[in-house]
């Protein structure tokens, strides 16, 4: 039996030491702040421990602890506040989501805060376990010590204090845990002598140890130091002078002035959007090429509110559209980002959730056509858009300059850096010839890359060194390269040529979720990481800017209404440059524009059923768990009653003799669960006595004998089994009583 004694108290002391030294060198080696919150929670877990309060009121106050920790860390909300709890449940859904597709880089501030806390209270129990049950902490004292030794070996962090805490703290537990067996196995003798032999040299030991280790001289170390080596291999650049080939994530990023490298995919869900149609999803648009990226050459914001006009450059009004109207479903994580998902030709954002008390309030950026907000936790929203139908025609009448163009305007969008190499022009120029309209010449510079030997590649892709232009080395030395080469290519040989684009980074449409039913037309589509793209948006003074798609195995949505005899009827166009039936990558941009049908089972597909309905129904999810906790807990507590039943279930068909180990187990289990627990020396013959003595009968005691017989000669006695089983049997049913 555990005593809440002073040796108890000095075991849970030292322990909590050795814990210590475990989340020190959080607070320097990562971007971990308010430490002292996490120090109080190791406290509080310790005392409860030590306390030996019941494991279901430790749950509720060290959960408590954790919920407010989270609260005031994480959210403005007060604690009672049901908002930020929707939030952080609907977060903790997507992040597990996350560890499922094993993306560790990107879980969230609040969700990594939820980890440490579980296992800072997995280390607890542990530390309990080690000290108190087993009387062993050797290993946790070893691993402890490789633990710091490592970190300081291969990062800032000194270990050189923390070496000598952790000698002190490590050596006096395993001195008690010591003393401790040998009082419990009777070879101490007089304990207040003992004590005083014991403790004494193990205090002068320590003392002797850690004062020679911290006067000696060190020896210089012998092998140099790995972490420059080790930096430097991490850094290593490629012998062609072509920039760094580690490999970023693909998903949406603000700074794009550095193009080029390899990436990795990211099945990560961003959002889902309920729609008739797929479509693509716009962040921003950048108009300044530097030669190595892009930047954008000015900002002008312009506020808003749900329900408004949004301020973006409009569809002309000769141009015939269809209003449409989709609800989008943000992500937890990727809503972190404060800024809104769009199509094209949109008109209103409204119906956005959760409510406030006013309306939302957006700011777009007109530069950028940005749209950003302040408020915090927007969880869903719909847009009201148009989708044009151009006419070929028209596209086809822009054959110049017009002077009704803005100048400013048409600069902004023809804007090319000095010492762009002149033969970029030189090929737009080849591959245009004959052509007369913007649109035509577009067009002929959108198709150029399904020809003359051009790869969609995410790994062997080339970062520009310093003499290098971006595009330059994509057109005429990779010829290989994923959507920002082909979109930034394209948008810089128009321009070449005078005609005004813009590079336009975002979403492509994502896969089929859910397929629309009878009586609705509307699909659930998902987009991932994977999705994150970008494209080409060329501008005509009649009809707008109209995207378009150099990209290989990518095609738009565009409305294309041709006036030729053959094609006088609506169509869509079906791919901007002809899908190249190649191989791809399996983690590229947009793995598979439509999947034909869903799978029969698929483990990511189910999991993002499960998280989309528990975004929409979280109230009710919540009722169940804590329903379900309850039933738990009742059942629990009133395990002595049912659970006899269980085990006269499970072993009545059990005719093995090595049955009795584990079945006489379980009897002293329950028998303790009934009020009739056995001492901590007692030995087994003592206790049958006892438990006899209180049903009087004597069928504890013969169960016991023969229990002892099978441990020495490995069978009972022939013809007991029978006898045995039914000993046990009314054991059993007697603690149902």
């Amino acid at each position: 039996m555990i005593k809440r004694d002073l040796s108890t108290f000095l075991l849970y002391v030292f322990g909590f030491f050795l814990l210590w030294e475990w989340i020190r060198p959080l607070e320097k080696l990562t971007d971990t702040s308010h430490m002292g919150v996490f120090i109080v929670f190791l406290i509080l877990a310790l005392t409860l421990s030590y306390l030996k309060m019941k494991w279901i009121w430790q749950w509720v106050v060290k959960g408590c602890y954790i919920l407010v920790a989270i609260n005031r860390l994480h959210y403005q909300e007060g604690l009672f506040h049901l908002s930020w709890m929707e939030t952080f449940l609907t977060n903790v859904v997507h992040n597990v989501g996350m560890i499922v597709d094993r993306d560790w880089e990107d879980l969230s501030n609040e969700f990594r805060t939820f980890l440490l806390f579980i296992l800072l209270w997995l280390m607890v129990y542990l530390l309990h376990y080690w000290l108190l049950r087993k009387q062993r902490i050797f290993l946790f004292f070893f691993l402890t010590l490789i633990y710091i030794t490592v970190l300081d070996t291969f990062t800032p962090y000194s270990a050189k204090a923390a070496v000598v805490r952790t000698v002190i703290a490590g050596f006096a537990v395993m001195g008690m845990l010591t003393y401790n067996r040998m009082m419990r196995d009777g070879k101490a003798g007089n304990p207040a002598s003992f004590l005083r032999k014991w403790i004494v040299p193990l205090a002068v030991m320590l003392s002797i140890s850690v004062s020679v280790g911290v006067i000696a001289p060190k020896a210089a170390p012998i092998w140099p130091d790995p972490v420059p080596y080790i930096k430097a291999i991490g850094h290593k650049s490629t012998d062609n002078g072509r920039g760094s080939l580690r490999p970023k994530r693909i998903g949406y990023g603000e700074n794009d002035d550095h193009l080029g490298g390899p990436f990795i995919g990211d099945h990560s869900p961003v959002f889902m959007y309920q729609a008739s149609g797929k479509s693509y999803w716009k962040v921003e648009t950048k108009d300044e090429y530097t030669g190595k990226g892009w930047i954008p050459s000015g900002a002008t914001s312009v506020t808003f509110q749900e329900g408004d006009l949004v301020p973006v450059y409009p569809i002309p009004d000769p141009v015939e559209a269809d209003v449409r109207v989709a609800s989008v479903f943000f992500n937890y994580n990727f809503n972190a980002g404060s800024f809104m998902i769009y199509p094209a030709g949109i008109q209103r954002i409204q119906e956005v959730a959760p409510s406030v008390q006013t309306l939302h309030t957006f700011e777009m950026d007109t530069a950028k056509e940005k749209i950003t907000y302040s408020t915090k936790g927007i969880l869903r929203y719909s847009v009201l858009y148009k989708v044009p139908k151009y006419k070929e025609s028209e596209l086809e009448k822009t054959t110049g300059l017009p002077s009704t163009i803005n100048q400013v305007f048409y600069e902004k969008y023809t804007q090319l850096p000095k010492g762009l190499p002149a033969r970029i022009k030189q090929l737009t120029e080849k591959i245009t010839a004959g052509k007369s309209s913007w649109y035509d010449k577009a067009k002929a510079v959108e198709s150029y890359f399904s020809t003359d030997g051009y790869t969609y590649d995410q790994k062997n892709v080339a970062v520009p060194g310093k003499k290098d232009d971006y595009v330059d080395q994509f057109l005429f030395e990779t010829k290989r390269g994923y959507c920002d080469n082909f979109s930034s290519s394209m948008v810089v040989m128009l321009r070449t040529i005078g005609i005004p684009a813009r590079w336009v980074k975002g979403f492509s449409g994502g896969d089929i979720y859910k397929y629309s039913n009878g009586n609705n037309s509307e699909s659930l589509f998902q987009v991932t990481n994977n999705n994150a793209h970008s494209w080409v948006e060329v501008f005509f003074p009649n009809e707008g800017w109209v995207p378009f798609e150099p990209t290989i195995g990518f095609s738009n949505d565009v409305v294309i209404k041709y006036d030729t005899p053959a094609t006088k009827t609506n169509t869509r166009q079906t791919a901007a440059v002809p899908v190249v039936k190649q191989k791809q990558p399996p983690n590229m941009e947009d793995a598979g524009e439509v999947k034909s049908k869903p799978k029969s089972w698929d483990i990511k597909e189910l999991w993002g059923k499960i998280q989309f309905f528990i975004q929409n129904n979280w109230q009710r999810v919540v009722l169940i768990v804590i329903a379900l906790g309850a039933a738990v807990g009742i059942l629990y507590r009133i395990r002595g009653k049912w659970y006899p039943y269980v085990l006269l279930t499970f072993y009545r068909f059990k005719k093995r003799d090595e049955t009795i180990r584990t079945a006489y187990w379980q009897l002293l289990v329950q028998l303790e669960r009934f009020g009739l627990k056995r001492k901590e020396n007692q030995t087994l013959r003592n206790y049958a006595q006892y438990i006899d003595s209180f049903f009087a009968t004597k069928e504890m005691t013969r169960l016991t004998s023969c229990y002892e017989q099978y441990l020495y000669q490995r069978h009972l006695p022939e013809g007991s089994w029978k006898e045995v089983c039914e000993l046990w049997e009314n054991l059993i049913k007697r603690t149902i009583a």
